[in-house]
């Protein structure tokens, strides 16, 4: 694989991002995700996935900008589809999930920590957040939806319309990751949350948490044609234009 490793240990399957040390999020790395993703899910050795990343300075910037900014709307609008059905398939994978951030994890980078189960986070000046806002374009619905159900909407109002990025201890605050540690024992502590959630039966877990998810899916299955269309202009307007042009720079 080209953008992941992948590792089996003892049941648990270790999907690691391995885009450079800032992870950018293409239309590659999205469907190698989606590939794993789909494999994973009837694997019957598979009972728990990991998710993390090779870098210990970003679990992911996020969107890759540079290769977007100039992409036909056709193109963009297939781009950012395939992203969205990626966490929706994320979020209802039917196993446990817990990602282990060793670095920051910054707007698509958060939106695919938010989509599994479990949010680990390293100590120290490792930032988390959704500044979609300040690029001009809206955090996608799905992501929306899962951060009020995750935080509640006080505090993800509060997320989404400062575009802030947060440190670990204002995160755990807000409840958007479940626990700080260490940057080396970020992986292990999820690994071995990992291992012990994978220990339930299957079909009781799974059905647990589709009774969690199903409606968030309902919501966003309801909109998001909707939704994608005003992600999609808000991308080729001119406020957007100018401030991700701007945002480029950091790649």
């Amino acid at each position: 694989m080209k953008n992941l490793s992948f590792e089996n240990q003892v049941h648990v399957a270790i999907l690691k991002l391995n885009r450079g040390p800032t992870n950018p999020i293409n239309i590659s790395l999205v469907r190698e995700l989606a590939e794993m993703i789909s494999t994973l899910k009837d694997d019957p050795d598979i009972r728990s996935l990991v998710l993390t990343s090779v870098s210990d300075k970003f679990f992911s910037i996020g969107f890759n900008i540079p290769t977007l900014y100039d992409l036909p709307e056709e193109e963009l609008t297939t781009t950012y589809r395939a992203f969205n059905q990626l966490c929706l398939d994320l979020y209802t994978f039917p196993k446990p999930t817990v990602v282990a951030m060793k670095g920051h994890a910054i707007a698509g980078g958060t939106i695919l920590a938010l989509c599994c189960d479990y949010r680990y986070i390293a100590l120290g000046h490792k930032l988390m957040g959704l500044n979609e806002v300040k690029l001009g374009v809206p955090v996608p619905y799905l992501a929306d939806l899962i951060l009020k159900q995750v935080v509640g909407t006080r505090t993800a109002r509060e997320i989404v319309e400062t575009g802030n990025l947060f440190a670990p201890n204002q995160l755990a605050e807000f409840g958007l990751v479940d626990s700080v540690h260490l940057v080396d024992q970020v992986l292990p502590k999820a690994l071995e949350l990992a291992k012990s959630l994978g220990n339930h039966p299957p079909k009781a877990f799974a059905l647990i948490k589709h009774n969690r998810v199903e409606k968030i899916v309902e919501q966003f299955n309801q909109k998001s044609k909707e939704k994608e269309e005003q992600f999609v202009n808000c991308w080729y307007s001119p406020a957007a234009r100018e401030r991700l042009s701007a945002a480029m720079e950091k790649f």
